[in-house]
């Protein structure tokens, strides 16, 4: 049995959002081929997630000065913790994003700064080297934009996918999958078709992820 876990950045109503959609389609898929795994959802924008602001900073200070830290400090490090905990605990993890302005969501940003801590996912070698320490997980990306960004003139405007990517790999996690789900402003006639296209593509996934 493995563990999954689903991270939604997305404000939006999944009635409201093509890339939800398609991953709650995705989701369904891989309980019916996986019955026995279990599942854990998070969603960015309704779960608590530190922000890196002045008590975080002020905390990792103390911290690595072995000095107490007050209350707020140690719930806000307490609860970072807890979201790299079940990062870690994960076999599979579904991100699911849209592209907000070629870039993405700030709360993904803000996950993902919960995560990338030096000495629990990273460290540096004794040439200065960055070394991921996260191994054995899978990653799927179901990405939505409103534009074809996959290729042609727009593709090298994509932020978001490349800076999901490169900083799993930075923290050891490569083995990265992407699904797209694209074109449904820029081909509005065409968004059925393109909604369908990525569900097909959702459960073949499914089936292997």
């Amino acid at each position: 049995m493995a563990k999954l876990l689903y991270v939604t950045v997305n404000p939006k109503p999944v009635e409201l959002s093509f890339g939800l959609q398609v991953g709650e389609h995705f989701l369904e898929e891989y309980k019916k081929a996986n019955p026995f795994d279990e599942v854990e959802m998070f969603d960015v924008y309704k779960e608590n997630v530190p922000l890196i602001d002045e008590t975080v900073l002020g905390a990792w200070g103390k911290l690595a000065a072995n000095v107490e830290l007050t209350k707020e400090e140690a719930a806000v490090v307490g609860r970072m913790n807890e979201i790299l905990e079940q990062f870690l605990a994960a076999d599979k993890v579904v991100f699911v994003t849209p592209m907000w302005n070629l870039s993405y969501p700030p709360m993904l940003k803000a996950y993902l700064d919960n995560l990338v801590i030096a000495g629990r996912t990273f460290k540096y070698n004794e040439q200065g080297q960055p070394v991921g320490l996260v191994h054995n997980k899978k990653v799927l990306h179901i990405f939505a934009s409103g534009g074809v960004y996959s290729d042609g003139p727009a593709k090298s405007l994509d932020y978001t996918n490349p800076f999901l990517q490169n900083i799993l790999a930075f923290i050891g996690v490569t083995d990265y999958s992407l699904l797209r789900v694209e074109g449904m402003n820029a081909f509005s006639d065409k968004v059925d078709e393109i909604v369908t296209n990525s569900k097909q593509n959702a459960e073949q996934l499914a089936k292997t992820f």
